[in-house]
C-alpha cells in the first residue's frame, strides 16, 4: 500500500472487496471464466434489446422489461468478476499495493489494444458497408459506435476476470500429516 491515509470509503470498499463469503463463486479458473462468458452474453444480449428497442417500427416496451430483468443476472456477474479480481479496478490506486498496480496498468493496456483494434473494425465495416450500399448506413452507424462504447467500458473488467489468479492454498491443506516434523 501507499503512504497516502486511506480514507473511510477506500476502507469499507477495502473490506468489500476482499470479502471471501463468495469465494466459491470465483474459486478455480473454469468459475473465473464462466462469469466472463455470462457477463458478455449478457453484455451482448442487453446491447442487442436496446438497439431493437431504438430502432425498431413502433413500442416494443417488452424490450425494455426484458431489459430490466437481464441486469439483475448482469449485476451479479459484475460482483463475481470484481470479488474475483479483488476490486483491482473498483479501488483507488492508494488502496493497492505494488503489485496490484502494475497488474492494473497491464489490465487496463491488454484491454485498450483490444477495443482499439474493435474500434478499427467497427470503423472499416461501416466503411465497407457505405461503400457497397453506395452511403453510409446511418441507422447502424449510432448503435455500433454505442456497442463499442459499452465493450470500451466493461473490457477492462473482462480482463481482469480472465487474468485472475487462483488462491493459495492454505499451508494446512498442502502439507500431509508426517511431513516436514508433523504428527
Amino acid at each position: 500500500m501507499t503512504t497516502t491515509r486511506l480514507t473511510r470509503y477506500d476502507r469499507s470498499m477495502l473490506r468489500l472487496m476482499n470479502d471471501r463469503r463468495a469465494a466459491t463463486w470465483y474459486a478455480t479458473a473454469a468459475r473465473r471464466r464462466l462469469a466472463v462468458a455470462a457477463h458478455v452474453t449478457l453484455t451482448v444480449a442487453i446491447g442487442g434489446l436496446m438497439t431493437h428497442f431504438f430502432l425498431a417500427e413502433g413500442e416494443p416496451l417488452w424490450t425494455m422489461a426484458v431489459t430490466a430483468v437481464l441486469l439483475l443476472p448482469w449485476m451479479v456477474a459484475t460482483g463475481v468478476i470484481n470479488g474475483a479480481t479483488r476490486g483491482l479496478l473498483e479501488l483507488r490506486e492508494r488502496a493497492l499495493d505494488e503489485r496490484q498496480s502494475a497488474e492494473r496498468s497491464r489490465v487496463l493496456a491488454r484491454s485498450h489494444r483490444v477495443t482499439t483494434l474493435l474500434l478499427a473494425a467497427a470503423a472499416v465495416a461501416l466503411l465497407i458497408a457505405g461503400g457497397t450500399a453506395g452511403d453510409a448506413p446511418e441507422a447502424y452507424a449510432a448503435p455500433l459506435l454505442i456497442a463499442v462504447l459499452v465493450v470500451h467500458w466493461v473490457m477492462p473488467l473482462w480482463v481482469a476476470g480472465l487474468r485472475a489468479q487462483d488462491e493459495p492454498a492454505d499451508d494446512d491443506d498442502v502439507l500431509e500429516p508426517g511431513v516436514l516434523g508433523g504428527c
